[in-house]
């Protein structure tokens, strides 16, 4: 629409301020200055526990294993690294760590085992969805009804020596009363109590690998020792070192099913055992705060060497 002379001045105003509308620039809105806090308020908490439940207790720990503390005395005698030179200079401290050679095997036989059953029911196999579940079950139960279960099913005359007799064993060994089965006995429990979290690890590594690949392979030619060798090792190695180290951890810490079904007895007790026994039982706070944190440092320097042996790759290219 032409304006002329005879137009209103309102109307031409008008006009004049919608044409100019579309290409005036605007001033940027000022930034909101509780945009850079909101994310921190969703931490607050979070952080809160973490410093309150595992930093304060971990310095704590810290100032205790340089101290003769009993557990009970309000003073805190300092004793420098007196309780460190106990550790390593008696051999009924220390070599408690060779239990956990035991459950180092077992920790090698369950990744192993999860990484088969992994492997194969990530492809088309009849029930695998019920075999999942089975796999993953015992994980889901608690640690004492477990080992409860299995104190009955080892006990002599139990479960599975009833079991035995009935395939021909007459005189089947005392698993858990004797020295040289019980820590077997007790490694392979927790094998079937833990497997199934690195098979669920396992599966949703294997599964989250692009279907094409495998397709390639096929046109290749390539069989399923290549498929796995080739496709399913490098694009899982992440959690197979996260695995590894979890499984290096855990033998060294094994406590849940030794004490819960044999207390440590006939040449069971791991090293926490030994340490939650030298703390509540002979009320020596101090040493055992040591022995803590002698493995605390174990498992830091195995987990700094696994991360150099096998260091993580880079993520994309340039």
């Amino acid at each position: 629409m032409a304006i002329g002379q005879g137009t209103s001045p309102a109307t031409r105003a008008l006009v004049t301020t919608r044409s100019r509308g579309d290409g005036r620039r605007r001033p940027p809105r000022a930034k909101s200055t509780t945009a850079g806090i909101t994310p921190w308020l969703f931490l607050l908490v979070p952080l809160a526990l973490l410093i309150v439940l595992t930093y304060v207790p971990v310095a704590n720990m810290l100032w205790y294993s340089v101290t003769s503390w009993d557990g009970l005395e309000p003073q805190k005698e300092f004793v420098g690294l007196d309780n460190f030179v106990q550790i390593f200079t008696k051999p009924e401290i220390f070599q408690v760590f060779f239990v956990s050679l035991y459950y180092l095997v077992g920790a090698v036989a369950q990744l192993v085992l999860a990484l088969y059953l992994a492997t194969l029911l990530s492809f088309r196999t009849r029930f695998k969805n019920l075999f999942k579940g089975v796999i993953f079950f015992p994980y889901l139960i608690n640690g004492v009804a477990i080992g409860l279960v299995f104190l009955y099913f080892l006990r002599p005359g139990g479960t599975l020596d009833a079991l035995l007799v009935g395939i021909g064993v007459q005189d089947p060994p005392q698993w858990l009363g004797d020295p040289s089965f019980v820590n077997a006995s007790l490694a392979a429990t927790s094998v079937w109590r833990y497997m199934g979290l690195n098979f669920v690890l396992f599966l949703g590594a294997i599964q989250s690998v692009p279907a094409e690949q495998y397709e390639a392979a096929d046109l290749d030619g390539a069989n399923s020792w290549h498929k796995f060798r080739f496709i399913i090792l490098p694009s899982i190695r992440r959690i197979l070192g996260l695995s590894f180290i979890l499984a290096i951890a855990g033998a060294l810490s094994a406590f849940e099913m030794p004490y819960i079904m044999t207390g440590g007895a006939n040449g069971s007790e791991t090293f926490v055992i030994q340490t939650v026994n030298t703390a509540f039982k002979f009320s020596k706070v101090g040493l055992a705060s040591a022995m803590a944190v002698v493995l605390l440092l174990i498992v830091l320097v195995i987990t700094f060497v696994q991360r150099r042996v096998f260091p993580d790759e880079k993520g994309g290219e340039s």
